[in-house]
């Protein structure tokens, strides 16, 4: 193994596990609220509201994070962050178990910003759509981790707080190969004018169009995939019961993420990709809620995951085709990207509960998830291609 590829381990294991410890801690929501004699679901939203806040505020201070620290230590940093989560293991209240999830939170905040600048200088090109595939991939791989771990280290371990300290020390050993194997590198790129390259700020990125464009498309898929674990299962109404259902989509995503990397590498356009997909993905999750067969929501189930991973890679790949990108201006883009994203889902899954308590019926804040859906398609439109137009070849254009 390479010390590029040893490098996109090491990245993609630290979001992995950030992941598989936020699921797991859901996952493991009446066991701690039972621990802390909490009562009412209102309180234990804070579990997941905490690790909300922080990838909001975190997002947008990675890009001044990075310049202060420099990448070996600014990515360090997150991954101590991640591992910070023990300390939830010990707390002696409930607050203080909420306050290491928002530290745990920042940290992978910060870690999934650094995704891109880490990638830009280390993979070339035509490397990038595989490496921007699999890490798309990541936190689906934590997800499924917990969903097919978490009930046997509980019965191993005993408690919850052995589960979390399990997970925390699976980070650590990470973060150890981390520090030893990284350097910091120019977040200039390589570029001549260093200083103009760095002078990218947060109100650089905030005049440009693209950077709203591509969060307002994934904001939807977001709120939709979340809402599938959050707001299905509470939904008595569907063909096929909402665990399984998310254990298919989930499964389906990982076919959906190795095609997309196919499809990226081979197919040069990315605004069709991300359009058709997410038009798919949007019918398809329609189909799977709206049906009384139950094979029928299981296939549906399987096309929306399928279709909901397969354009990430080139959603992801997209901004780093940009003219004149370098590692400090994709960090400052990425970091508007999950912030803003994660603000739009925040009040989507609030208008959600909202339609929820007004109706009095739990199906139309499912059926309004998967509408959301639909910004994916909808803001293709006022994406930008980079990619480049096949041409015809000299050959092709003689025989015509």
């Amino acid at each position: 193994m390479s010390k590029k590829q040893l490098i996109e381990f090491v990245i993609f294991m630290t979001y992995a596990l950030f992941a598989m410890s936020w699921v797991a801690g859901s996952m493991m929501t009446k066991d701690i609220m039972a621990y802390y004699n909490i009562e009412g679901m209102a309180a234990a939203t804070w579990m997941t509201n905490a690790i909300t806040i922080a990838k909001i505020i975190g997002n947008l201070s990675a890009a001044w994070l990075l310049v202060k620290m420099g990448p070996k230590k600014a990515f360090a940093f997150a991954s101590v962050l991640i591992v910070a989560g023990v300390v939830g293991a010990f707390a002696s209240n409930y607050p203080l178990y909420v306050f290491s999830r928002l530290v745990m939170g920042f940290g992978g905040a910060f870690a999934i910003v650094y995704f891109n600048p880490i990638v830009i200088n280390y993979f070339s090109a035509e490397e990038r759509p595989m490496i921007n595939g699999i890490n798309a991939a990541a936190f689906n791989t934590g997800n499924l981790l917990a969903l097919l771990l978490t009930g046997s280290l509980l019965l191993t371990f005993q408690s919850w707080q052995n589960v979390i300290v399990l997970i925390s020390l699976a980070s650590l050993a990470v973060l150890v190969v981390w520090w030893f194997i990284s350097d910091d590198f120019s977040l200039a790129g390589g570029t001549d004018n260093k200083n103009e390259q760095q002078a990218y700020t947060l109100k650089d990125g905030f005049k440009e169009p693209v950077n709203f464009w591509l969060p307002i498309a994934y904001s939807g898929l977001l709120f939709c995939y979340i809402a599938v674990f959050a707001l299905f299962p509470l939904v008595p109404s569907f063909a096929a019961e909402a665990k399984y259902l998310s254990s298919i989509m989930i499964g389906a995503g990982m076919v959906g993420t190795v095609a997309g990397i196919m499809i990226t590498k081979r197919y040069p356009l990315r605004v069709p990709v991300i359009r058709y997909c997410g038009l798919a993905m949007t019918l398809f999750a329609a189909l799977m809620i709206s049906t009384a067969s139950a094979p029928v929501a299981y296939g549906a189930a399987f096309m929306a995951g399928f279709f909901m991973f397969m354009p990430m890679t080139a959603l992801i790949t997209l901004p780093q085709e940009l003219p004149d990108m370098n590692p400090a201006r994709i960090t400052v883009i990425f970091g508007m990207f999950w912030s803003i994203s994660y603000m739009i889902e925040t009040g989507l899954m609030y208008l959600a509960g909202v339609i929820a308590d007004v109706s009095g019926n739990i199906a139309l804040s499912a059926t309004f998830a998967v509408a959301c859906s639909s910004t994916f398609f909808l803001a293709s439109f006022f994406l930008p291609e980079t990619g480049k137009k096949p041409t015809l070849t000299h050959h092709a254009i003689s025989k015509a």
